[in-house]
């Protein structure tokens, strides 16, 4: 696997280049992003993501508001936090992503074709979990748990076919649909650990990551070996 580098250092003229600052950009807009005629709109809940995924794009500005957002598994929880929109202009770059993508337009479905990305799947990867994933301790097992949910059925088949094809073994549960008619899938438990660890290696040296998400997954891992002892 090809290590990451910085964000900025070397990133492609060509948006939609095979390349891991791309990989994962469109993981994110994937997973919590919005494609329209004339822009594309990326949604981050930590303003340090928010800026790297700017720079990527070459955004010139981050929108910040405290939104109410709901529970991935559950709409009818909902919970408070900032949110901070990254907003791309240009109907050409919307065009071209909906084609090459398979990214969805407006109410037009997509059909989620990631092959530019096959040599950066774990910043993909990372890029879809941050976008539509969710990390935990599961105290009732003891162990590290990721799931990965959305509206989109399309997309979480599509996800869920990148976990199971990378390099790291990490085994899926079922798709299924929550009670809040999303569709979601979970990495198995005895696997949630080490897939989390593998997704976040070097990430330090590439800046393509949460920091907010980073620092949920190395306080479940922790959990997760205070359990065992």
């Amino acid at each position: 696997m090809t290590s990451d580098p910085a964000v900025g250092e070397s990133a492609p003229d060509d948006m939609l280049a095979g390349h891991p600052e791309l990989a994962y950009f469109w993981g994110r807009v994937a997973g919590d992003g919005d494609v329209t005629r004339d822009e594309i709109r990326v949604v981050a809940g930590d303003e340090t993501a928010a800026e790297r995924l700017a720079a990527i794009a070459g955004a010139e500005q981050v929108e910040h508001r405290i939104a109410e957002r709901e529970y991935a598994h559950d709409t009818a929880i909902t919970r408070t936090e900032d949110e901070y929109t990254v907003q791309v202009i240009g109907s050409t770059l919307a065009d071209r992503a909906s084609a090459a993508l398979g990214l969805p337009v407006a109410d037009h479905p997509g059909g989620y074709r990631f092959d530019a990305f096959a040599d950066y799947d774990r910043q993909l990867i990372r890029g879809l979990l941050e976008g539509c994933g969710t990390i935990c301790f599961k105290r009732s097992s003891g162990t590290v748990g990721i799931s990965f949910v959305h509206d989109d059925r399309n997309l979480v088949e599509t996800v869920q076919s990148i976990v199971e094809m990378a390099e790291v073994e990490a085994p899926t549960g079922e798709l299924a649909e929550s009670s809040s008619g999303r569709y979601w899938f979970g990495v198995e438990d005895d696997a949630g650990g080490r897939f989390g660890e593998w997704l976040y290696r070097d990430t330090d040296e590439s800046g393509l990551f949460a920091p907010n998400r980073r620092r949920k997954l190395r306080r479940s891992l922790e959990q997760a070996e205070q359990a065992e002892k």
